[in-house]
């Protein structure tokens, strides 16, 4: 029930569903050595062209993020916007302002695994400007 809550508030954000990037939550657990913390993926699915709205993600999360397929234009706040490959991936701090995250491509999908380490309580995962 958890796991689709997250999706459904995920789903919802502006610029997600609806400019054809797709995310679903894989993998949600309390981290049981560290109390009040929880690792949480989520894969994201970027149709060709298919961008995010700017977002925050919550005040506690640290994302770890990894390009599975195709490539991914990611900015943060402060940072050059840059694109990211198969293979490749990149972190974002507690806070940040992500600018910019789309499909690097117009013509091919690209997929993201985003894992973050978050409070547990501290909900939702992203907020759109």
């Amino acid at each position: 029930m958890y796991l689709k809550k997250i999706c459904i508030a995920l789903a919802a954000l502006p610029g997600l569903a609806l400019a054809g990037a797709q995310s679903h939550p894989v993998f949600d657990r309390a981290i049981p050595n560290i109390p009040g913390k929880s690792l949480i993926a989520v894969e994201v699915n970027y149709a060709p062209g298919a961008k995010s709205a700017p977002h925050r993600h919550s005040k506690s999360a640290f994302i770890y993020a990894y390009v599975v397929s195709g490539a991914v234009r990611s900015q943060v706040e402060g940072q050059a916007a840059r694109v990211y490959r198969a293979g490749e991936g990149f972190s974002e701090l507690p806070g940040e302002h992500h600018l910019i995250s789309e499909n690097a491509s117009e013509s091919e999908p690209a997929r993201l695994l985003a894992v973050f380490v978050v409070d547990s309580d501290d909900k939702p995962l992203s907020k759109p400007d």
